[in-house]
């Protein structure tokens, strides 16, 4: 799934070619492309000129001449595609805006990404409002984020993947993050200090803006910018699906456990398992 690195992309490529454009059109190619949450039909912003595209963690939203708003979240394939309109269409176009002379396409291989028109409240629109702010938001309150996940009886590693607490980081950063701290994923954030969980929000924040400069981590087809372009990050992860692997750091082979559903990457030697936790997973 595309995380804060990879929609900050898509968000700036979005801002350099359709800010100030008109849409002339609005075309919807299949019908779970539109959120149903959604107060209108995506054709209701035909006729608006775009101001601005906006962000908050994986949300991404453009906002028009008009109170609505496009909202946006690319799920698991979504993509945004600036196109001629001259180009063949893609095998899983799912929605086309007219900007003139180029069209904004909406590609979904899995269909769980969506668009819907929404409302703002302050400026952010109301089925985002539940997201907590990323590390990159000017008003993010670091401390008040901290407070948060000491609050949590969850494993670190799901604390971080809690949009509710922290918003943009994915399975990917979150055991990138860890790895940097020498912290293993399965410690519970009760027993993290204040500033062990300020140090994971730092490596959080530092290893994203790497990812960002680097076009965000693609694995597969499944994720590319505007310009159809995929990232390059994943030549320099440190955990994330490294295991059987030697740990860049110490040597020892990288490990993989699965923590509620969700893959988690470590080295047995920076990372040891907590020793309760480690008579848990022994037990397995």
């Amino acid at each position: 799934m595309p995380e804060l690195p990879e929609v900050e992309s898509v968000r700036i490529g979005l801002v350099k070619n359709i800010v100030g454009k008109k849409v002339k059109s609005v075309q919807v190619l299949h019908s779970r492309a539109t959120n149903a949450q959604s107060i209108a039909p995506l054709t209701a912003i035909a006729g608006g000129k775009i101001e601005a595209v906006k962000r908050r963690g994986k949300f991404l939203w453009i906002t028009f001449n008009r109170p609505e708003v496009l909202v946006g979240h690319l799920g698991m394939s979504g993509q945004f595609l600036i196109n001629s309109k001259s180009a063949p269409d893609q095998k899983h176009l799912r929605a086309r805006f007219d900007l003139g002379q180029h069209e904004l396409r909406f590609i979904d291989q899995r269909t769980f990404g969506w668009l819907a028109i929404d409302e703002t409240i302050d400026d952010v629109p109301k089925m985002v409002t539940h997201i907590a702010m990323d590390p990159f938001d000017q008003y993010f309150d670091l401390d008040r984020t901290i407070e948060r996940f000491q609050s949590k009886k969850t494993s670190i590693k799901q604390a971080l993947l809690d949009q509710s607490i922290m918003s943009g980081v994915g399975n990917i950063y979150a055991d990138e993050a860890l790895w940097y701290c020498a912290i293993n994923p399965l410690t519970s954030c009760a027993k993290l200090n204040k500033q062990q969980i300020r140090n994971v929000i730092t490596a959080s924040r530092k290893v994203m803006a790497a990812a960002l400069k680097s076009g965000g981590t693609s694995f597969d087809d499944l994720y590319k910018n505007v310009n159809g372009q995929s990232g390059y990050f994943e030549r320099s992860l440190k955990a994330y699906g490294r295991d059987g692997e030697p740990c860049k750091r110490c040597g020892k082979v990288m490990k993989r456990i699965v923590i509620s559903n969700r893959s988690a990457h470590y080295c047995p030697k920076c990372q040891p398992i907590p020793r309760g936790r480690a008579l848990e997973i022994s037990g397995r």
